[in-house]
């Protein structure tokens, strides 16, 4: 509760003696105490005996572990008043507000997700680590057909330590009262001491310097004997500039069986999002965890067998009778959770409220599902243009009964209506495997397309360059090709966030308009307009870390902060199907995004290749130019398509998100809750004389050879109103190179982004 009126203010507070037992006391807390320096705060000589004995966490200091986590998620509809259940969206099913429970602000809640599942966790430090997490039961109301909304719901969620310096909320680093650098951004006072568990602990209060910054405000509870973190609570300001969240609340326990360790005992996290506004009255969405450990294990013999994958586990599997739940839960349910699984069941029998779900899963995925069978889409590509097809209309198609489906055909047809020619695509792919995912697929298409626009990209039949149909462009972009290609594929998963993809391809790509864009290229002395290639591609994708939702042939990732490693080597086969050119191309990417504490989030891509041949431009490596005036990841923003190539290149591509640290110091600025970014890009290049002397089209084969090429701007992101901050602004300026003609020194960039 915050006072903020001047006069003397009289309160009276009602306890009632059903929810409140044992009230060992009372502290009225005005704001945190001043001192002079942080050496006279007795709450510093606790903190720097905390960072002295830094805990790790007893799971890592045993040879093998085991223990028992049970978990429920739930989602409420909050604020919800008698206005809010009049509305004629409400119109026969307003029987669900007989579930609605009273929360503390005297208006209702309306639990509309409830999801609860128990887990077996065995892990192994020695030889080396592995850790095996085994659902065991689920029970889930609400959304459980829908893939999207599970993923989304789960990734709300991070694993924190609270020993870190910088703790994961949705991605975004936040100062843990913890860390070594506290004293910088909250001050600490002791207020007295208390006995947890058993165990005397000292009670500091800790507060932000700043209200707008991304961090906590809370209670730390420390252990007088080993000066351990026995709990903590972390409240967030309510000036916080997080997008769709009004509020965060976590409370966390922990045991500390020796001097060295701590292992974690109950997570209570609660989300207070909301879609438009952040006021008090608005309506919004209650999102809360709980995580109960138990039944730890220590040095117990785990058989391998348990290490090895094995496929996601069906509904009849993790399907428990209630006495089961009632026996397993770790707290039973109240009255109000109880009722979301009857409420749920009858909601989900009502034609309006079916409506509701097919027209979120339109607009969430671009598909409309028919019959369970078919789903029309993908809905956002339909309409596009360019300089060669003019106004070009796409319509397809693909197989989905659901999402545990094991094999997808997949196809769409497309018609420009300048060119006046029909194009196509379709692929069928089968999963024999679920566990290691274990694959086929085969496909074939004819396009117009853009190429050159990614480095290491996608080995997909149905994917389709941004340039390829942007509405609005820099300049004419005339450097489309005309593509007919077949591909087959195979992939397996022989390790948890590594795969091993093979593909085969037979294209054949050419100019589609000569006279606009010349592909033209000298082969044994003949000129050559078509390129024929035939080559096989060898990759390994490595993304320790990441997580998937993994069901069918179809999986859905979580936004992580894992990286992602890509090796690729590709071969190309002369004489096989009239191919052309015998060449060796070896590729590497790198991309992650890296916290750095309250200074933001670093998403950082590096690439590098090179081949061994000589090649014409078709086949070449592209500097991935953007003269659309769209943001794109991972393309130089200032370069034309086809402006540098190169048989071998390394290229980098930085961008950091301050989260609004700097702007927040400018007054009148901070009120807009704007977030800046900082842009580099670079790359840099060599081109054989060989490569050069095959060309003989007009446009000029040119590496980025004599000087590393850069680029560098900065953006302004979080532009909007209310929570709806969707729009980003980069203004990029070109380094060098700067006197070659038809280049743009400086450009605006624009797109949307839903992000937290």
């Amino acid at each position: 509760m915050t006072l903020t009126s001047k006069s003397p203010v009289v309160l009276k507070v009602i306890l009632d003696p059903d929810t409140v037992e044992n009230i060992q006391g009372v502290v009225i807390q005005a704001t945190a105490k001043k001192y002079k320096n942080k050496k006279e705060n007795p709450a510093y000589a606790i903190m720097q005996k905390v960072w002295a004995n830094k805990r790790k966490n007893g799971l890592d200091n045993y040879k093998t572990y085991q223990y028992k986590e049970y978990e429920k998620i739930q989602f409420d509809l909050n604020n919800i008043d008698s206005t809010f259940m009049d509305r004629k969206i409400f119109n026969k099913v307003g029987f669900i507000f007989k579930y609605a429970d009273s929360a503390a602000n005297g208006k209702l809640s309306l639990p509309v997700f409830l999801n609860e599942s128990i887990y077996n966790i065995y892990g192994e430090n020695q030889p080396g680590k592995k850790e095996k997490k085994d659902l065991i039961a689920q029970k889930t109301s609400g959304f459980q057909d829908n893939q999207i909304m599970a993923t989304t719901v789960k990734n709300l969620y991070k694993e924190i330590n609270i020993y870190d310096n910088t703790l994961n909320f949705f991605n975004i680093g936040f100062q843990s009262p913890v860390s070594t650098a506290g004293f910088s951004t909250y001050d600490y006072n002791l207020i007295d001491s208390i006995s947890i568990r058993g165990q005397e602990c000292y009670h500091l209060k800790y507060f932000p310097r700043r209200k707008d910054v991304l961090a906590f405000i809370g209670d730390l509870y420390i252990s007088k004997d080993n000066f351990a973190v026995v709990k903590v609570s972390l409240k967030s300001t309510k000036k916080m500039n997080v997008n769709f969240v009004n509020g965060v609340f976590t409370e966390l326990e922990f045991d500390n069986p020796d001097e060295n360790t701590f292992l974690p005992l109950k997570n209570t996290t609660e989300f207070d999002l909301s879609l438009i506004n952040k006021s008090k009255s608005s309506h919004g969405m209650l999102a809360k965890r709980t995580v109960d450990y138990s039944g730890y294990q220590f040095n117990k013999e785990i058989n391998p067998t348990i290490f090895k994958n094995e496929a996601p586990k069906t509904s009849a599997e993790i399907t428990k009778s209630d006495a089961f739940w009632a026996k397993n839960r770790s707290d039973s349910l109240n009255v109000e959770e109880t009722g979301v699984y009857k409420m749920l069941s009858q909601l989900k029998e009502v034609p309006k409220f079916k409506r509701f779900i097919k027209i979120y899963e339109v607009l969430s995925s671009g598909y409309y599902n028919v019959g369970h069978a078919i789903d029309i889409g993908d809905l956002y590509s339909t309409f596009g243009s360019n300089i060669i097809e003019g106004n070009r209309l796409r319509m397809g198609a693909r197989t989905y009964f659901s999402a545990n489906d094991d094999w997808r055909i997949q196809g769409y047809g497309a018609y420009g209506f300048k060119d006046h020619q029909f194009k196509y695509g379709v692929e069928v792919k089968y999963m024999f495997n679920k566990v290691n995912r274990f694959q086929i697929g085969v496909g074939t298409r004819r396009d117009i397309l853009q190429l050159g626009v990614a480095l290491t990209g996608d080995d997909g039949i149905m994917s389709r360059s941004f340039a390829s149909s942007s509405l609005f462009s820099r300049g004419d972009n005339t450097s489309l090709s005309s593509s007919s290609q077949t591909s087959v594929y195979t992939s397996i998963d022989p390790w948890e966030n590594f795969q091993i993809r093979v593909d085969g391809t037979l294209q054949s790509i050419k100019s589609a308009n000569n006279e606009l864009f010349d592909l033209t290229y000298n082969y044994n002395n003949q000129i050559r307009k078509t390129v024929n290639d035939s080559h096989v591609t060898l990759s390994l994708i490595a993304n320790p870390g990441a997580k998937f939702s993994e069901t069918g042939i179809d999986r859905y990732s979580h936004t992580t902060l894992a990286p992602t490693f890509v090796l690729k080597y590709t071969h190309g086969l002369q004489g096989l199907f009239n191919a052309d050119f015998k060449y060796n191309k070896l590729q590497f990417l790198y991309k992650q995004p890296i916290l750095t504490g309250v200074w933001g989030k670093s998403i950082i891509n590096f690439e590098a290749g090179k081949t061994f041949e000589t090649l014409p431009l078709a086949l070449q490596n592209i500097i991935p130019g953007n003269q659309s005036y769209n943001l794109i990841p991972n393309t130089f923003a200032l370069l034309n398509y086809y402006e540098f190539v190169a048989d071998s290149y390394s290229t980098l591509n930085i961008e950091h998100h301050f989260n609004g640290k700097i702007l927040s110091y400018i007054p009148l600025i901070k009120k807009l809750k704007l977030r800046e970014i900082a842009i580099f890009r670079a790359a840099y290049g060599t081109l054989s004389q060989a490569s050069k002397d095959i060309n003989r089209s007009k446009i000029q084969y040119s590496a980025p050879s004599d000087h590393v090429y850069y680029e560098y701007g900065f953006g302004i992101e979080n532009i909007g109103f209310g929570n709806l901050r969707i729009l980003r602004v980069d203004f990029n300026w070109r380094g060098n190179y700067l006197d070659r003609p038809n280049i743009s020194k400086f450009g605006i960039k624009a797109g949307f982004q839903v992000n937290f």
